[in-house]
């Protein structure tokens, strides 16, 4: 094994960052070098990622990472699934939706009125959620939008087309849009002719692993002087998060916990059962031709959204405060459906919640401690049922979870967790999205070797994990 360091860009709802990765004999070590805020903007026609300058904020992290490693081998980048801008000749036309804004519900009953959700099913192997893209694209479709255009890039596509001029569609990401066929991994162009949506907008299919590319000169004025290529990873962050799961085994089940909670088992082949449709289980594309099958749980949005909402009256919340007082609630929590729709939208959360109660004539949370254990709670829950129904659906015996991502660090979620679904919980590492980002570009760049089993044991033997027993 040689050595030599590597740049994760991690970009999710909420922050991202720029981590360096160095791998040194089989070793891996990782330093954040940058970090900053990401959040969608309310303008008249809908909620927009301000993507312009979240492009700024990469290549001022990047120029960092120059400065911390002149020899930067490679550059990659993962983010949140299903968003997109659309561009013609290379122009983008306005800033990419939040997959949270509203004009997505219209489309979902247009869509379902061309292709039934149970053949929907069958050809993408997809959960059904109202904001997939191809929703988003009916949306614009309705609206005229893509009349304009010539191309839609995925968030991770579109950054990488600014760095580097190559316009591509990475292959795990694009398993998220619904356009998909579960069987091939291609484009199901028979299905966005159905849909109306123009088969030229999609961009050709790449792996993980795949090199696009030295950087522009315009985006070396940013990054300063570096030979550093861009290297095609698991873009979804989920889709590298799976990666850097530290356990060789097959009978386990992963939660990557952060603004949403990915619940699920790593497959050989999708199961697209009516069963499984029914069940709200998705077949994603994950490294090396894996199937991630999962179901998306709502995820510790729901507590930071409630934290925001505390803090818009000037207040200053400390989660490691608002932690040890969930910690102490004694007596039965009530808790309620994290998957309910209702909570998809940002703001009120704690109103929203305290709504989903009444309206089912239960009690709801008394205080803010309350409050934050029933989430809690409520997720562990969830996590149980998923894990139990996907052992179920798809044959593996699950025997051990492990948690990773920042939840991780949410002791009282952990022990939850496991107390919910009588299984060990191994929890961490916290950064592994940004693990598998490195760990993909280390292995194309010939700095490791191995399959996906050869690289989470070298991700067990560089971080630390805490384990919590039912």
């Amino acid at each position: 094994m040689a050595s030599g360091t590597v740049a994760a860009v991690d970009l999710g709802a909420t922050s991202g960052r720029v981590i360096l990765g160095h791998l040194d004999d089989g070793e891996l070590r990782l330093e954040e070098v940058a970090r900053f805020p990401n959040a969608p903007v309310r303008t008249p026609d809908g909620l927009h990622w301000s993507i312009t300058e979240l492009y700024r904020d990469v290549v001022e992290g990047l120029a960092s990472a120059v400065r911390r490693a002149p020899d930067l081998l490679s550059i990659g980048i993962d983010s949140w699934a299903v968003d997109y801008a659309l561009l013609r000749e290379g122009r983008m036309l306005g800033e990419p939706y939040s997959y949270r804004d509203a004009r997505n519900l219209a489309a979902v009953e247009v869509v379902h009125d061309r292709v039934p959700a149970s053949e929907l099913y069958a050809r993408n192997g997809l959960q059904h959620l109202p904001f997939n893209t191809l929703f988003q694209l009916t949306a614009d479709r309705l609206a005229g939008a893509l009349d304009q255009a010539d191309s839609f890039l995925l968030i991770p596509d579109l950054l990488a087309f600014w760095l580097t001029g190559r316009s591509v569609a990475e292959r795990t990401n694009a398993s998220t849009t619904g356009l998909v066929e579960v069987t091939s991994g291609e484009w199901d162009t028979a299905l966005m002719e159905r849909l109306g949506i123009p088969t030229h907008l999609a961009r050709g299919l790449v792996e993980p692993g795949t090199v696009l590319g030295p950087l522009l000169p315009s985006a070396l004025r940013g990054t300063g002087p570096t030979d550093a290529v861009v290297t095609a990873v698991g873009s979804h962050d989920t889709a590298s998060a799976v990666v850097a799961v530290p356990s060789a085994d097959r009978d386990i089940a992963y939660i990557s916990c952060g603004t949403w909670s990915l619940v699920g088992v790593e497959l050989d082949r999708p199961v697209v059962s009516e069963a499984s449709r029914l069940a709200g289980f998705t077949n994603e594309g994950g490294v090396d031709g894996r199937v991630r099958y999962l179901h998306n749980v709502m995820g510790l949005w729901l507590l930071s959204e409630s934290v925001r909402e505390w803090e818009k009256s000037g207040e200053r919340i400390e989660l490691a405060e608002l932690l040890a007082a969930a910690e102490r609630v004694t007596g039965e929590v009530p808790v309620f459906d994290t998957d309910d729709e209702t909570f998809i939208a940002p703001g009120e959360m704690p109103q929203r919640i305290a709504a989903w109660f009444a309206a089912r004539g239960m009690r709801a949370p008394a205080s803010r401690a309350e409050l934050v254990r029933s989430i809690l709670q409520s997720l562990a829950r969830a996590y149980a049922d998923t894990i139990r129904t996907a052992s179920e659906l798809s044959g593996v015996p699950v025997r051990t979870v492990h948690l990773v991502g920042g939840g991780s660090q949410n002791t009282l979620l952990c022990r939850l967790t496991a107390e919910a679904t009588g299984l060990p919980v191994v929890a961490g590492p916290v950064e592994a999205t940004a693990i598998g980002n490195v760990l993909v570009q280390a292995r194309a760049h010939g700095l490791v070797s191995g399959d996906l089993e050869q690289l989470r044991a070298l991700v067990a033997r560089s971080f630390p994990v805490t384990r919590y027993e039912p």
